[in-house]
């Protein structure tokens, strides 16, 4: 029979984190709802068979570049988290990076929520390097990271190019200003030298301001960010070419943006929701027609699930070696928390 040995100080802090993201996949049942609404009622209003065509007209081409285009993504997003983990001392090798990156993305396209892949990809890191909080926040601030310069191409580029949120553009500046004043405020709060701050909270911006906006990271972890951007743009792109659309770059650009920003919500069901209701809307106020927008987002959730599917080999290969230096390891081998091997056997299996 194993024996379950865990070191003293660890294990709570894991369960609780494993707990947590439990609550968090179990909680997503009216996200999920919410997304299947939205999808069900673009499909109601516009049918499917524009968006079957498109996604018949995918070719090896498009899927050759979406595969290109995801790799060169996959590998900034991991070079972004190694800047991250290392800033706040839960160093990640690049390659090790770039595998639990694919994992994670293949879950997150696969699974409801579009957030399973990153709490495990967290718990993972925080089981290898013996930290599971500072395992788990490396990536809650490094998807933060990302979201926040997404969100400031965004505005930059929704500013210069048409668009159909472009007259809306003053309250999201106003709002981007007082974001970052709340920022100079924090800064300021937790500066060196100033009143000790005590608590949980504290402890967590003060790990954000000496790590991930240390001058030496900040900026790498900006144009690893802005990078990987630029790819999802690129194969929105050649997903919109490949539906047919013949819009100039400078029209589809925007465009892009604001349906990435809808992805970041996560109200789906594998990536499938959100996206193409705002695809729809924002192609039809664009002039280009909702069905054009809705068979775009379409083909581009097809090649990203497609150009995801080495995550799907990386989740295998990690199970089979898991299993395998379980059967090898002697009862008495201290063996992980019960609740962290369940969620990721669980994740895996689903």
């Amino acid at each position: 029979m194993t024996v379950t040995e865990r070191p003293a100080g660890r294990p709570r802090a894991a369960d609780m984190l494993v707990t947590a993201g439990r609550r968090l996949v179990h909680s997503s049942s009216l996200r999920r709802v919410g997304g299947a609404t939205v999808l069900g009622v673009v499909v109601w209003r516009l049918g499917v068979h524009q968006s079957l065509r498109a996604v018949g007209a995918i070719d090896a081409r498009a899927l050759v570049a979406a595969l290109v285009l995801t790799a060169l993504t996959t590998v900034c997003c991991a070079w972004r988290w190694r800047l991250v983990a290392t800033a706040i001392g839960a160093e990640v090798r690049l390659g090790a990076a770039v595998a639990a990156c694919y994992r994670s993305q293949f879950l997150n396209t696969a699974t409801p929520g579009g957030v399973l892949g990153d709490v495990h990809r967290g718990v993972q890191h925080g089981r290898r390097t013996g930290d599971a909080g500072r395992g788990l926040r490396s990536v809650v601030w490094e998807r933060t990271a990302g979201q926040v310069v997404q969100a400031v191409l965004a505005v930059v580029v929704l500013s210069v190019l048409p668009s159909p949120v472009r007259s809306d553009l003053p309250w999201v500046w106003a709002a981007a200003l007082v974001v970052l004043a709340g920022l100079g405020l924090a800064r300021r709060r937790h500066r060196p030298g100033g009143r000790r701050q005590v608590g949980l909270r504290s402890a967590w911006l003060v790990e954000v301001r000496r790590g991930v906006l240390a001058a030496r990271t900040w900026p790498l972890v900006a144009l690893a960010s802005a990078l990987a951007i630029a790819g999802h743009v690129l194969t929105f792109l050649v997903a919109a070419r490949t539906a047919g659309v013949t819009a100039s770059v400078s029209q589809l650009v925007p465009l892009a943006f604001v349906v990435l920003l809808a992805m970041g919500v996560p109200a789906n069901l594998a990536g499938w929701g959100p996206r193409e209701g705002v695809a729809a809307w924002a192609f039809g106020a664009a002039g280009l027609g909702a069905g054009t927008g809705l068979s775009t987002a379409v083909v581009y959730g097809v090649l990203v699930l497609v150009a995801g599917l080495p995550g799907a080999a990386v989740l295998v290969v990690a199970q089979v070696r898991a299993r395998r230096g379980h059967a090898d390891r002697p009862a008495t081998t201290t063996v992980a928390p019960p609740a962290v091997t369940s969620l990721t056997t669980g994740v895996a299996r689903g």
